[in-house]
């Protein structure tokens, strides 16, 4: 592997980067193993995000790193449209167990935004395949965030995300998001203001009716916007209106799945049951892109009272990819050998405490927790939004430490495989981060 700078990186149009800042500044990094990336420069860095919130079994997973190596030597590729190969079939009984068989079918997609495209596509064609297609409207959430694809960023409530490309899917509404700094601040899991927003479901009913309403999708937590944590009792109630107006309600868990709650997903934690659920990050522990809709039995049967032939025009070439299927098996062996959940919720308090350490240090003005998740919001720098928190990133990454931000919101989000060592360290170098902030 190339472990030394590159040539040029003029030629890589970064993602979601300032690249014009990171091409001058470049983190660039080289290996991993375990909790610690190390980059260019031969400096370990402590993963406080697991990458993108997607390694919760931690870096270079010996069992991981084998079944795709002998997949690879196998079997590199297979398509899966009027074909398949044994490892995406087994796949989907092992994570209809894993899910505790509250769903029974599962569509395999190469990404959450392709997953969550995926569940928006089969709730209006579930709605058609029984007579109902009047029913068209989806419903999202401010400051939600369901990928980049249209249909995600059409139901996403994230202004960056939608702003630069106009138009969006027709027919779509928001409810409002459930943020409250003022009733809610420095909360330590389910805060107890807001659970009445998910009423505003009824206004949304009553303004379109719900014969034209196919589904609802939020993320039981959202993360990317900056760990909004729902208030005690608002997923239960948005279950019950959905269930009276029949609609169906999507999860996605994206970020909230395999074990980021302390529980296999956020559904587990909440008690709540969704009728699609999305998924992928975790899901192959980052190893391979993939990822998965997971649907409850009476949506694909609706589909199979078709006349005979394909039941869904959707998919992709790459679903239920062999070197996919080979390392989401190794990651749910991992899961269950490892005990990976029962250790995250066994270091859950020792987690809590160690984020709300950081009270009153400068700048902060509201800290929230659940699971292995934690927000730390800063006040934002007048004319400047989200320039604070970014200043944290990159004297973080200096001190050797990977945090990620959201305007002026620092998301944390470490690999399940942590230790109490782990967590002093990435509080006691954040905590020297945020009092050298201006």
């Amino acid at each position: 592997m190339n472990e030394t700078r590159p040539a040029s990186m003029a030629s890589f149009w970064m993602p979601f980067t300032n690249n014009r800042d990171f091409k001058i500044h470049p983190r660039l990094l080289v290996s991993a193993e375990g909790m610690y990336y190390k980059d260019v420069d031969g400096n370990t860095i402590l993963d406080g995000t697991a990458g993108l919130w997607c390694v919760p079994c931690g870096h270079a997973q010996p069992k991981i790193v084998a079944a795709v190596r002998e997949m690879i030597g196998q079997l590199d590729f297979a398509p899966t449209f009027q074909m398949g190969h044994p490892a995406a079939f087994d796949l989907a009984e092992q994570l209809m167990e894993y899910t505790n068989h509250r769903f029974g079918h599962v569509f395999y997609t190469n990404s959450g935004s392709e997953a969550v495209d995926t569940a928006l596509k089969i709730a209006l064609a579930y709605h058609r395949a029984r007579g109902e297609g009047t029913r068209t409207r989806l419903i999202g959430r401010e400051r939600g965030y369901h990928g980049v694809g249209f249909g995600g960023i059409s139901v996403g409530g994230i202004a960056g995300n939608r702003k630069p490309y106009g138009a969006m899917l027709p027919y779509v509404d928001h409810l409002p998001h459930t943020h409250n700094l003022e009733k809610n601040a420095f909360t330590r899991g389910e805060p107890e203001y807001g659970a009445h927003l998910a009423d505003e479901l009824e206004r949304i009913v009553a303004l379109h009716d719900a014969s034209t309403i196919a589904a609802v999708i939020v993320e039981p937590v959202a993360g990317s916007t900056g760990v909004l944590i729902p208030p005690k009792g608002y997923l239960k109630r948005l279950r019950e209106l959905c269930t009276k107006h029949g609609i169906l309600l999507i999860f996605d868990e994206v970020i909230t799945g395999f074990g980021r709650l302390t529980t296999p997903f956020a559904a587990d934690y909440f008690d709540v049951e969704p009728d699609l659920m999305t998924t992928a990050k975790g899901l192959t522990n980052g190893v391979v892109p993939m990822g998965a809709v997971f649907t409850k039995p009476f949506l694909y049967e609706a589909f199979m009272q078709a006349p005979a032939g394909i039941e869904l025009f959707h998919g992709y070439t790459y679903s239920g990819h062999p070197l996919a299927c080979a390392a989401s098996l190794a990651t749910l062996e991992v899961f269950r050998e490892q005990q990976i959940v029962e250790h995250a919720a066994s270091l859950q308090q020792y987690w809590e405490d160690a984020v709300h350490s950081l009270r009153g240090l400068p700048h902060v003005i509201d800290i929230r927790t659940i699971g292995l998740i934690a927000g730390i919001e800063l006040e934002p720098i007048a004319g400047k939004p989200g320039a604070r928190a970014f200043d944290a990133f990159k004297k973080a990454f200096a001190d050797g430490l990977l945090i990620r931000t959201t305007g002026d919101i620092i998301a944390l989000s470490p690999p399940l495989v942590l230790e109490k060592k782990h967590i002093d360290e990435l509080f006691g170098k954040l905590a020297k981060v945020l009092k050298t902030l201006d």
